[in-house]
């Protein structure tokens, strides 16, 4: 189910937000848990199961690890096998086909795939990380153990963020789970209320919009068939191809972010404060600043349970450099199952070493040219990201990027285009947000803004064909 559909908006949110405020104080776990098992059940119902060992697997091995307190084996033995058990799902859905084809490229074999692992189960990805982050606190005596096991569920099931982050580590709501009265105020119900709305807008009015552009170069794609064919990257001139990148740049953010805006001001509503998620990452200085502003609880997530442990910066440049290589080749390998995602990592890797040695402190003392740099290479970085999708290529795109050449110009799509790419340009800086300041505080003035967002939003939902969440592939 995808927030922005009148399904989601009229009849999923206001049920099971009705059903959360009339719950009495102790039973809205309950009732937050059984309505996102049923939203997690509402496209896959099949994956159900899957949902439902996962939260097993990590409830009683956190018991166990806080049970066997004093037994170094026990406990790492329990927090092995909870790790083991989060990983083997995530690997066997999302990367045992890829590892197949991978193994008949490279030995010439015709294994077949698995059926099973064809459909990617609704928010593995970041469940899975969750999950583990649990487990991982509990052993290292972070957080005690859940032993509500309605309470441990919610966590992890948990609607809001459950298909697009931000990745809520259990000790971030973990306070707020067990304050069953008083969780919530009028004050939080109005911030989440605004927050959903921007959010909505951010992926209905700026995403779904500046995405035409790109699909009417490489076509319109569903399920990897042409549903209507576009211009052809083939057949578009370098300026048209750097302008369809611009586009995908603008639209993967505006969604991405405006998802989890989305879920931020639905937890809110509920009484949850769940860590922001971008903070204008195209106003960038460098790629470790870009890093430091997107996704920014995925970065957290490596850094605390991968770069740490591996010793950080703690053992030399040279095992700091190993160590930002395991940590980038595995976040592209996060990202997705093939191999542009993996080179998207190793990308970054480069980069952020690079400016690790020696570039970093140059780019503080610029001031117009390390963003100039920090959003060239951040593009260039998409490209890697979109190579693999239907009607791209990596090849072909890089060609067209790289190699000046004719073709369809730019000035049909410039008229048909300029207004929303500048309305994306202008809403991915703090300007928006600095307006919004100034009015907030006036309550006629905040109300007539977000009420103009949520009808301008429903009428394009009603009247388009809405665009899924990108990160649904991921």
């Amino acid at each position: 189910m995808i927030f922005s559909t009148i399904l989601f908006l009229f009849r999923f949110l206001p049920i099971t937000l009705a059903l959360y405020y009339l719950a009495p104080a102790r039973f809205k776990n309950l009732a937050l848990f059984v309505c996102s098992l049923v939203f997690y059940s509402w496209g896959e119902v099949k994956f159900f199961p899957v949902m439902v060992l996962l939260i097993f697997i990590n409830y009683f091995s956190g018991l166990a690890i806080e049970r066997f307190d004093h037994s170094t084996a026990l406990r790492r033995f329990f927090l092995v096998f909870s790790i083991v058990g989060s990983l083997s799902m995530l690997v066997f859905f999302k990367y045992s086909n890829f590892i197949i084809e991978t193994i008949n490229g490279l030995f010439g074999l015709s294994i077949g795939f698995i059926e099973a692992a064809s459909i990617l189960p609704l928010g593995i990805s970041f469940y899975t990380f969750q999950t583990m982050s649990y487990s991982i606190d509990v052993y290292r005596r972070d957080v005690k153990a859940e032993h509500n096991i309605i309470d441990f569920g919610a966590y992890v099931v948990m609607f809001p963020q459950l298909i697009a982050g931000p990745i809520v580590k259990y000790r971030d709501v973990a306070a707020q789970l067990h304050v069953y009265k008083d969780r919530y105020n009028l004050k939080q119900i109005e911030d989440g209320i605004c927050l959903f709305i921007i959010g909505l807008a951010k992926k209905v009015l700026i995403a779904d919009t500046v995405s035409h552009l790109w699909y009417d170069i490489i076509g319109y794609y569903n399920g990897g068939q042409l549903q209507t064919a576009g211009v052809g990257l083939a057949n578009a001139s370098t300026p048209l191809v750097w302008l369809g990148l611009l586009a995908y740049s603008l639209q993967l953010y505006f969604d991405f972010s405006g998802y989890s805006l989305m879920g931020i001001g639905m937890g809110k509503m509920m009484g949850f404060d769940f860590p922001m998620n971008f903070n204008f990452p195209y106003i960038s200085r460098s790629i470790t600043d870009f890093w430091r502003r997107w996704h920014m609880t995925l970065s957290s997530w490596f850094k605390e349970y991968v770069y740490i442990p591996l010793g950080g910066n703690r053992k030399g440049l040279g095992r700091q450099i190993f160590n930002m290589f395991v940590v980038w080749t595995l976040t592209g390998i996060w990202h997705g199952a093939a191999w542009n995602f993996v080179l998207w990592g190793i990308y970054y890797f480069v980069l952020l070493t690079i400016e690790k040695i020696f570039l970093l402190d140059k780019l503080k003392k610029g001031r117009v040219w390390p963003h100039i740099y920090a959003l060239f290479l951040v593009a260039v970085g998409w490209a890697l990201f979109v190579g693999g999708e239907p009607g791209v290529g990596l090849s072909t795109l890089f060609q067209k990027l790289f190699i000046p050449s004719g073709g369809v110009g730019v000035g049909y799509f410039l008229r048909n285009y300029g207004v929303i790419l500048l309305v994306a340009i202008l809403c991915s800086t703090p300007l928006p947000l600095k307006l919004y300041n100034k009015i907030k505080d006036n309550s006629v003035m905040k109300v007539t803004l977000m009420a103009l967002l949520l009808v301008l939003c429903i009428a394009y939902i009603v009247a388009s064909t809405n665009s899924p969440f990108l990160y649904f592939r991921f």
